[in-house]
């Protein structure tokens, strides 16, 4: 805290809250890059860069170093978690004389479009399931949860797509729900990005893993986006450990757009895929309709929907322009 002018004769003057100085009073520790680099210990790296290249997702830069620095410190607090909490399970169980269930561990991961959280996502799921006592590792995308495009249609919600209130979030609930009873088997629906639509009757299937991830864009929000059906219970209930990955919006922007650049060259020239229409763009053109799409949709969802949820997140991966993790924020316990 800057003070100005004398100092009182009878004392120093009075702190005041949250000041320059309080950072004691912050709900977060936090860490460049180096400082949480150091806590991977003596941790080995189970990753190879042939692995590391199916991970990463369109334009992603992450590096064997990255995930060395970085993701593999992460997966150490994470075991260090998932243990100490199958043993509170442990201890509820044989205070209630109950038989006992398998409960996974379940980590939420948020973030904006084109941010990087499904690489994240990947390179965690692959991390943990290296871990000796949680070999079976499942990732859900909330993507499965969005309401067929028929209904957002019948709605008017087609291009509020990815909005809170373009999701099924009571199924999502009752999914997770499931999960966390220890239920033999849990149903997810499958979302194809190709035909941009839930794919009708198939679904993913969760048997008792030792740890689910699910990401996804408004995971760490609270409150029902139909107003007339307030919820009880929220996705992020559920949770165990929620991480958000977070950049500035001008960067997240540009990735989007270099994203929507690479799809137009690969994805979108398949004539099955449901932007197929947009190959055929001139450069002008397409840059014309990811400007409107980020201004109207993704950049609007962010601003009002997922970036107010980041400090409920128990971890914040921040990143610079070129994608590198610069600084990481773990909540205090």
């Amino acid at each position: 805290m800057h003070v100005t002018g004398e100092p009182s004769q009878s004392g120093p003057a009075p702190r005041q809250p949250f000041g320059d100085d309080d950072r004691d009073l912050s709900r977060f520790l936090s860490f460049t890059h180096e400082e949480w680099g150091r806590l991977r210990a003596s941790t080995p790296l189970p990753l190879s860069e042939e692995e590391l290249s199916a991970l990463r997702g369109i334009n992603e830069r992450i590096s064997l170093a990255e995930v060395a620095e970085i993701y593999l410190p992460l997966s150490r607090l994470l075991n260090l978690y998932v243990v100490a909490t199958q043993g509170l399970h442990a201890g509820s169980t044989a205070f209630l004389g109950a038989s006992a269930k398998k409960v996974p561990y379940v980590i939420g991961i948020a973030g904006s479009v084109a941010v990087g959280k499904s690489t994240t996502a990947r390179i965690l799921q692959t991390l943990l399931a290296r871990w000796p006592n949680h070999p079976k590792v499942d990732l859900i995308t909330t993507d499965g949860f969005l309401l067929p495009n028929r209904v957002l249609e019948e709605r008017g919600l087609l291009r509020r797509k990815g909005f809170p209130e373009s999701y099924d979030q009571l199924g999502l609930v009752r999914f997770l729900a499931r999960v966390k009873a220890g239920d033999p088997e849990a149903a997810a629906p499958v979302y194809s990005h190709q035909s941009y639509d839930i794919v009708p009757g198939e679904y993913e299937l969760v048997r008792q893993p030792d740890i689910v991830i699910v990401e996804g864009l408004n995971v760490l929000q609270t409150g029902d986006p139909d107003p007339s059906r307030p919820s009880r219970m929220f996705v992020s209930d559920y949770f165990d450990f929620s991480i958000y990955v977070e950049a500035a919006e001008a960067d997240v922007k540009e990735w989007f757009f270099q994203r929507f650049r690479r799809l137009r060259e690969t994805v979108f020239t398949d004539p099955n895929s449901y932007f197929h229409r947009y190959a055929a763009l001139s450069e002008t053109e397409a840059l014309e309709f990811a400007a409107e799409v980020w201004r109207d949709i993704n950049g609007r969802n962010l601003r009002e929907n997922i970036l107010p949820t980041r400090e409920r997140a128990h971890l914040i991966l921040e990143k610079g322009k070129d994608h590198r993790v610069e600084r990481v924020r773990l909540r205090k316990l």
